[in-house]
């Protein structure tokens, strides 16, 4: 749970720095902030994969670079369902989305908690390749 709020409050701090830094966003305080970092995860859990699949074949044809624009559109649409959180057209919120996700990125790289355990259970064989060149 404390991850997750962690998460939440590095999500607002991001589109907080967004509102500061792009000219077209706007956040009226930060309980909007809090709020809108609040719907822009649930777009993120719930539509946004919808629209990664239903956009694959463009996805691919840009070499994933239209996720960038998906990402400017969850934006918009966090915008429209929050008062007090106005994004005015679609650079502004491509720059956005930018700054959230590099900021969002760079801050969870620190507090991420992915670790490599080994176990002793007998059912987890570890592989290792011998001096004759066969796994064992």
């Amino acid at each position: 749970m404390l991850m997750i709020i962690t998460r939440w409050l590095i999500i607002t701090v991001a589109i907080l720095l967004a509102s500061k830094f792009v000219p077209g966003i706007h956040v009226e305080n930060l309980s909007t902030a809090v709020i809108a970092a609040c719907v822009l995860g649930l777009i993120n859990v719930f539509i946004r994969p919808i629209f990664v699949v239903l956009t694959l074949p463009l996805s691919i044809l840009t070499l994933g670079l239209f996720y960038f624009c998906i990402n400017a559109l969850m934006l918009m649409l966090a915008a429209y369902v929050v008062s007090g959180f106005e994004v005015k057209s679609f650079f502004a919120a491509f720059f956005g989305s930018l700054i959230i996700s590099l900021v969002s990125w760079l801050a969870n790289s620190f507090i991420s908690t992915h670790k490599i355990v080994k176990t002793d259970d007998p059912d987890y064989i570890d592989l290792k390749k011998g001096g004759d060149g066969k796994w064992r």
